[in-house]
């Protein structure tokens, strides 16, 4: 999450992205420390919090989150579906 506003973010070329589908993929060990690495120093400068790596798989070229915890998180309130960023599919490339 973003710490500024709260808002949950993905890296994403080069920067925090608010929808998930453009995500930076680790398809080895060393992405994987690699964006772990961003993340961290992302943390210690206060741009976001609780970084971690989260399991996707990429349909039609557009990473998904597996778990629904970052399903929720990447798509919003699950209550309203009218609201939050599952409300503008194209957003999250669905």
């Amino acid at each position: 999450n973003r710490l500024s506003d709260g808002i949950a973010v993905w890296y994403a070329d080069g920067g925090w992205a608010e929808t998930v589908g453009n995500a930076d993929i680790a398809h080895d060990k060393a992405a994987e420390d690699r964006l772990e690495a961003i993340g961290a120093a992302a943390a210690a400068n206060n741009e976001v919090v609780d970084v971690n790596l989260i399991d996707v798989d990429v349909v039609d070229g557009w990473a998904e989150p597996v778990r629904l915890r970052e399903k929720i998180r990447a798509a919003g309130p699950t209550i309203r579906t009218d609201l939050g960023k599952q409300a503008a599919p194209e957003a999250i490339g669905a």
